[in-house]
């Protein structure tokens, strides 16, 4: 069984109230070294035997309908999880 990983993020302008709750929090926990952080989404489709050409563009497809809202939100990244390894 093939999987294919889905990575959105709020598009740069778009205010991340969760990420910055979580910057605000760091320093408290002692980790001081980030300047910044964005929270966003992941997904993990999974597809019968390997991923395919197809199987990743349709994933897109779903990424770009479906799993993201386009006006608020940006598709960063559509990938075969054990490609990625």
């Amino acid at each position: 069984m093939g999987r294919i990983i889905v990575e959105v993020m709020p598009k740069p302008e778009i205010l991340d109230p969760q990420g910055k709750a979580v910057r605000g929090a760091l320093p408290r926990q002692g980790i001081d070294v980030f300047t910044d952080v964005r929270q966003g989404k992941r997904f993990e489709l999974s597809v019968d035997g390997p991923v395919t050409a197809a199987a990743l563009e349709d994933a897109r497809k779903a990424a770009d309908v479906v799993l993201s809202n386009p006006i608020i939100e940006d598709v960063v990244a559509v990938y075969d999880a054990e490609a990625a390894k």
